[in-house]
Parts: C-alpha cells; sequence; structure tokens
C-alpha cells in the first residue's frame, strides 16, 4: 500500500525551520502545505521557497483540515501555547528540542497531546547518527561489558555570528545557555548510550559572547547503573567540534568530527577504525514522525522521555547555581525554580 503523505505546515520561521524544511523536501512522506509567522515579509519567502501557502494567522492553520500535522519551530516560550492549540485542533505536532523551558510546560505539552489523541515527537536527531547506533548495538550485544565512564563535548564557534536580539541567545529565551541550546544533544546521546541519568552537578561560564547567557558548560552525569560522564558545551570555541568517548570494562569507543569512529576490545593495544556512513538523522526522524501519524509505530523521542531529558538539563543549570549535586528526581518532583 502505498505511503499517503501527512501534510505538514510550518511555524516559527528561524534557520531551523529550513534546515527541517529542506529534510522534508528530501523525503516522500510529508508535503509542507502551509506556513505561518508573524513576520509576512519572512513566510511569504518561506512560501515562495518551498512551494506552500502563507497563511496570515496561526488560527487559519489549526481551522485548515487539509493541514495534519505541526513542524514547530517557535521559541521555547511559547511551545505550550502554540502546542496546545495544534492538539485541541487534531493536528500532530513534531517539536524542535528542548520540549520547552520548565518541566511543568514539558508535562502540560505531553498531557495536551496525549488526551487529544495526536502525535507529539521531538528533535533529537544526534541519537540517530550511524556512529552512535553502531556503538548502541555493540553495548546491547554486551561487547562493552559494564559501562564504567563517557567524556563528550559539543563545540561551535558563535564569536561575532549571534543576533543579540534572538531569544535563542538570551537568558529569558533559552535558559542555561549553550547547555540547553546544543548540550541537551549529547546529555541525551549519553543517556542513551550509557543509560538513565539520575544526578547532575556543574558549572556555567560567559567567556567570550556578548548578552546574559552563559557560553562555556560543563556537567558530571551520575548514571544509574553508577557510570559517570563528563559534558563539556561551548559557543566560544575555535571552531566547530564534537567527541564522544565511551569505556566499559571490556571495550571502548572513540567518536570525534574529524577522525570518525574507532574501536578498542581489552587485550588490544591500538583502537581500529569503523567505517559509518553518514546518514540522513532529520530525515529520518521526520520520517518516523510521518509513521506515527499514519498508526505506523511510535516515535523515538515522545513527551515524556523529552520532559525527563529537560530535567536533567534543569538539574545542571540548577546545580552549577547552588554549587551543589543535584537529582534529576528533585526536578521532576517540581523543584524546578
Amino acid at each position: 500500500m502505498q505511503f499517503k503523505p501527512v501534510k505538514v505546515a510550518c511555524i516559527g520561521m528561524g534557520w531551523w525551520s529550513d534546515v527541517l524544511a529542506e529534510a522534508i523536501k528530501r523525503s516522500a512522506k510529508l508535503e509542507i502545505v502551509a506556513c505561518y509567522t508573524r513576520s509576512g515579509e519572512k513566510r511569504e519567502a518561506f512560501a515562495r521557497k518551498y512551494g506552500c501557502r502563507a497563511a496570515t494567522s496561526y488560527e487559519e492553520i489549526l481551522k485548515d483540515k487539509g493541514v495534519e500535522a505541526v513542524v514547530n519551530t517557535t521559541p521555547n516560550s511559547v511551545h505550550l501555547e502554540t502546542t496546545r492549540a495544534a492538539a485541541e485542533a487534531g493536528k500532530h505536532v513534531f517539536l524542535d528540542k528542548p520540549i520547552a523551558n520548565t518541566v511543568a510546560d514539558g508535562r502540560a505539552i505531553t498531557e495536551s497531546c496525549r488526551e487529544a489523541g495526536v502525535v507529539l515527537a521531538l528533535g533529537y536527531q544526534r541519537r540517530k547518527e550511524s556512529h552512535f547506533r553502531w556503538i548502541r548495538r555493540q553495548i546491547d550485544d554486551g561487547i562493552f561489558g559494564r559501562l564504567v565512564n563517557a567524556e563528550a563535548n559539543i563545540s561551535r564557534d558563535r564569536l561575532g555570528k549571534i543576533d543579540r536580539t534572538s531569544w535563542r541567545y538570551t537568558a529569558e529565551g533559552m535558559p542555561g545557555g549553550v547547555m540547553l541550546q546544543i548540550g541537551i544533544h549529547y546529555t541525551d546521546v549519553l543517556e542513551y548510550l550509557m543509560g538513565p541519568i539520575k544526578a547532575v552537578s556543574g558549572r556555567l561560564a560567559q567567556l567570550v559572547l556578548p548578552g546574559d547567557n552563559p557560553d562555556v558548560a560543563s556537567l558530571v552525569l551520575e548514571h544509574e547503573n553508577g557510570a559517570l560522564s563528563t559534558l563539556n558545551a561551548s559557543y566560544a570555541s575555535a571552531s566547530e567540534y564534537y567527541a564522544m568517548n565511551i569505556y566499559g570494562k571490556e571495550a571502548s569507543a572513540y567518536y570525534d568530527l574529524h577522525q570518525g569512529l574507532r574501536f578498542l576490545k581489552r587485550g588490544t593495544e591500538r583502537s581500529s577504525p569503523v567505517p559509518c556512513a553518514k546518514n540522513d538523522t532529520i530525515r529520518e526522524e521526520l520520517e518516523e514522525f510521518a509513521d506515527a501519524a499514519r498508526g505506523r509505530g511510535k516515535p523515538e523521542m515522545g513527551g515524556e522521555a523529552a520532559t525527563t531529558s529537560l530535567a536533567v538539563l534543569r538539574a545542571g543549570i540548577k546545580a552549577a547555581r547552588e554549587g551543589r549535586r543535584v537529582e534529576v528526581a528533585e526536578i521532576l518532583n517540581g523543584n524546578d525554580g
């Protein structure tokens, strides 16, 4: 049976909306039929570029029975308002991470979609990268033995490149700065590979970029299985860089942006390269969303998992501000201030 493309409307016309729209163009499972943002100029430009209709209001999209789903890249602070409205209109929602700025909002978003019976999927594409999938398979097969430690780095150069009027670079719009904006990708990968995180310690700093938000952050993550992980995130680095090293009692894996993936087993002296073809992770997560909207499976990252992911970051922010170890359960139990 031929798959009927899910007709979507894109809301929030920032740079990431273009990334998602380009991925939709690479897929036969979704079709952009409408768009909306408050800026008339931006929505008209988006409509021309992707061959869709520019709606004059969000309400127009919500009332349009030809729109089956919303791809939402609006600011974190309005994720609840925009997603709840879509759910009440019976439209499935693909929402960019983080799910919200607070756990309370994350839970409300999740519940509104559950009550409406619509699919909610969150954009956590990093865990889908082929090298991390390969590591996960080895872990599942017992090749690593007991997991003991991991270290990760996610860094970008934003010097002279940030828009200080953008919500993405303000403490109000993106509390925790670099750690919430990009660090959350690698706390998610660490949780995916090493297991659930139970407690966090952390430090935040503002060293290079202007504004009121941290551009450097470091976390120590305690996993429920006893393993420890460290994560460094930076917007103040000289270049873009990603690293993820996973250490087990019987084997270790080393990934970095420039060298790719390498693997070492106990008893060998040198690591060996592991060829991993680059995969289209953003298209994959959108197609997973489309499948779920058609009743074929569930998104890998739904509302509950995304809210827990947010709680890990909120624990790290609280730990840095208060100079103490913070358990994730404390944040999930309502101490998210």
